[in-house]
């Protein structure tokens, strides 16, 4: 099974910052749902716990939270929908040089259940940098950043909550020794042959984590058979279970912060609206929207096309966003896969519909995520393996290690 190339449509530079000294701490305010006193029509507050590393405080590329032109005392706040333990956090201030510029001061505040009461502790203010505050640890279901405005409005670019490490937590990097040193070899062949793998940005892992813990599918339908209501929810299905393979191999593993990846499938592309025989509207349908000679979800709500997280011109809004394609092609053989999603052949997806292991549209999954293929070299001490294409028709250990390993090499970049 091929990877075709994954290539962003925007490069851009990506700087890494050091590991706290608390490495063992987990950053969950990814998990939580951001909300603020105000933000400006051209800002969002979901920047504040998106994941991406600032790569200055006026940052120009990605998404910011501001308030111009309002002073005083603002506000940005994470929800989460249970009580989290948090003993530091991290705040990476927004300040354009011009409107909005780093607060006069700060503080954190903490939701007992009846009332926002001060978290005691020391608050640095500088431009550039994460601004650190440590404190005796709370339980809390809402954090919230009070900023006091000085020479502008305010403004964040980042906010990270972390739980402290209680020994007892989830597992960390500890492959079994006899695969210590071909999953060495693997990753130094990564950073041999790919042109940017810590760069580049739509990973299956970026997707999860601009989402907040979920994945949204568009079909391609790439047949001129029809498709019943039941046979579309049978499709769905075996791709949500096909899907939650990969990601049950993360649960509970070195900071990974998802017990579950629910997966949507938000739309479907077809040539002919005929050939879709039901009439609820519980999925988007595109027709006759034609591009590498078959059918195309709208390129406006794909993140493949916007990768910025953006769907301004997305039918239906970003709730209606997709972040990979199902290609289902007649006569195809073999597959695909690779950022933009996984392409397999119509009729060997519709004969394994009730298979536990469609290990082609696994293998293709695997490429979603940045495993390569291994047609040329064999990893020393290992056989057999799903990413070793007709080798295995599973994940096998080899492949969970190796999936893992790439969520090590790159869970940094969401302050993890």
């Amino acid at each position: 099974m091929r990877r075709l190339a994954i290539l962003p449509l925007l490069l851009l530079m990506t700087l890494l910052f050091p590991l706290r000294e608390a490495a063992a701490d987990t950053n969950v305010a990814r998990s939580a749902t951001p909300s603020a006193s105000y933000t400006s029509a051209w800002e969002s507050v979901a920047a504040i716990n998106d994941g991406i590393d600032p790569p200055r405080s006026n940052d120009t590329v990605n998404r910011r939270w501001g308030t111009w032109p309002q002073t005083g005392t603002q506000w940005a706040e994470l929800t989460w929908p249970g009580a989290q333990t948090i003993s530091s956090a991290d705040v990476y201030f927004f300040d354009d040089g011009g409107g909005v510029r780093v607060p006069a001061s700060w503080k954190l505040q903490y939701w007992t259940g009846s009332a926002y009461t001060d978290i005691s502790a020391s608050y640095p203010v500088a431009a550039d940098t994460y601004n650190t505050a440590s404190f005796a640890q709370v339980s809390t279901t809402r954090l919230r950043v009070v900023l006091q405005s000085g020479q502008g409005s305010v403004g964040l670019l980042e906010v990270r909550a972390f739980a402290p490490d209680t020994g007892g937590g989830t597992s960390g990097w500890n492959p079994p020794a006899s695969l210590v040193t071909p999953l060495d070899e693997v990753w130094r062949h990564v950073e041999s042959t790919y042109s940017n793998p810590y760069g580049f940005r739509n990973y299956g892992w970026d997707q999860i984590m601009a989402n907040r813990g979920s994945i949204n599918y568009c079909v391609r339908w790439d047949s001129s058979a029809t498709v019943t209501a039941a046979q579309r929810d049978q499709i769905h299905a075996a791709l949500a279970r096909q899907f939650k393979k990969w990601m049950d191999v993360m649960a509970g593993h070195n900071g990974w912060p998802y017990a579950d990846v629910p997966l949507k499938v938000v739309g479907w592309a077809v040539r002919d609206r005929a050939q879709l025989q039901w009439s609820d509207t519980s999925v988007d349908v595109y027709v006759n929207n034609i591009r590498e000679n078959a059918p195309q979800c709208a390129e406006p709500c794909g993140r493949f096309f916007n990768q910025s997280g953006n769907y301004p011109n997305c039918p239906g809004g970003a709730s209606h966003h997709y972040d990979m394609s199902l290609w289902l092609t007649a006569g195809f053989s073999g597959g695909a896969g690779g950022d933009w999603g996984q392409r397999v052949g119509s009729e060997y997806y519709m004969s394994n519909l009730n298979t536990a292991n469609m290990h082609i549209l696994l293998h293709e999954i695997g490429h979603s995520f940045g495993l390569d293929d291994f047609y040329d070299w064999t990893p020393t001490g290992v056989c057999c393996f799903l990413m070793k294409a007709g080798s295995a028709t599973s994940i096998t250990d080899f492949d969970a290690w190796m999936f893992r390993d790439w969520w090590r090499h790159l869970k940094s970049r969401y302050g993890l």
